[in-house]
This record gives C-alpha cells, sequence and structure tokens, in this order.
C-alpha cells in the first residue's frame, strides 16, 4: 500500500472510532480520534495505563490550537515557531477533546506534527489524534517498528504499512508546560 492510499485508509478507520499503529514526527504511536472518548479508553485498556496519565494530542497546524484550547497563551506560538526539534505542550483550559483525555486540572499536552504521514492525516481527518509510545505502561519505549511488542500490534484496528522499516535516530519529543502567566517549565528533554 502507498502512502496516500494508507493515509485515505487510516482516516476512513479513525472516523469510525478504531484505533491504530502509526509513524509519528517521533516515535510510533498509539492513536485514535481525539474526540472519540470509547476509542480513548480503549488506547488506555490496551496500554494497561492509568486515566490520571495524560496523553498527547497531534494538531496539523498551529491556527488549530484555538479550537481545542479556552486561550492560547501568546508565548506558545513563539516556542513552536522557534523549536528545532519536537515540542509538546502542556496548555491549561482544553475543550472539543474528548473528556477522559483531559487531565484533571483541565490541562492538555499537545503537538503540531507537520509530517508526511501523520500531519496529512490529521490535516484530511479535520480532527486531531491521540499520541501515546507503542508500547505496554511500564514498559521501554519502542524506538522503531520491529521493537513493538506483538501484543500492541495484534491490540490495535490497524497497523500502518509505511515507514515500518524506517530506522533512525528518534527520540520523545520535549515536553513543556506553560501556565497561564506565560511562564513555562520543561517537563522533558
Amino acid at each position: 500500500m502507498n502512502i496516500e492510499e494508507e493515509i485515505n485508509e487510516t482516516v476512513e478507520l479513525l472516523k469510525k472510532g478504531k484505533i491504530i499503529l502509526y509513524p509519528t514526527d517521533t516515535i510510533w504511536g498509539i492513536g485514535c480520534d481525539a474526540t472519540n472518548s470509547k476509542a480513548v479508553q480503549r488506547i488506555y485498556k490496551l496500554k494497561g495505563r492509568s486515566e490520571n496519565k495524560g496523553m498527547i494530542v497531534l494538531l496539523d497546524s498551529v491556527e488549530k490550537l484555538e479550537k481545542y484550547l479556552k486561550n492560547v497563551p501568546p508565548i506558545a506560538y513563539d516556542l513552536i515557531s522557534n523549536s528545532r526539534s519536537p515540542l509538546t505542550i502542556v496548555y491549561h483550559g482544553a475543550v472539543n477533546l474528548a473528556k477522559n483525555l483531559i487531565a484533571k486540572d483541565g490541562t492538555i499536552a499537545i503537538r503540531i506534527v507537520h509530517g508526511r504521514y501523520s500531519g496529512e492525516t490529521i490535516r484530511r481527518l479535520d480532527k486531531p489524534i491521540v499520541s501515546t509510545s507503542a508500547n505496554f505502561s511500564d514498559q521501554p519505549t519502542a524506538r522503531t517498528f520491529s521493537q513493538i511488542d506483538d501484543g500492541i500490534k495484534n491490540g490495535v484496528d490497524h497497523v500502518v504499512s509505511v515507514f515500518q522499516d524506517r530506522v533512525r535516530s528518534v527520540r520523545a519529543s520535549t515536553i513543556i508546560k506553560i501556565e497561564d502567566d506565560g511562564h513555562f517549565l520543561i517537563l522533558r528533554e
């Protein structure tokens, strides 16, 4: 299957509430439509992850932040545009997302992606997608597709066929939390 066919199939499956194993701009992730609470619940169950541990949401453009946040701190735009590597930002005031994806304090972690597969899939779906590492909770993060546990591969509805053989130096994104006053804290480098 070529990338165009893969994107089309993935979008249709996400619209139906399915969960996928897919390449992100960093590592392979487990994802679903971030507005579908039943699909989000299936990911928590598959990973054996507590719902009080948040998951990241991916968007394809900075302009879409306003649809999923009550207020976008101006510094966020500067941080995103000046970041040289994948950057996830934890924001206050999450809206229009699955309730079980939003932390008890109302925060949500969002990363803007432009990848050939993930960015285009999100653009065509016209909704954000969940991104959580493709591993069981408390297990090491898989750096390549071949390192992903078969239990994860068999537990999703669809395994994306493109980029499975890609081997590159990848790591999880930097995570920053922005406070309402504009100050920020680096949570993971």
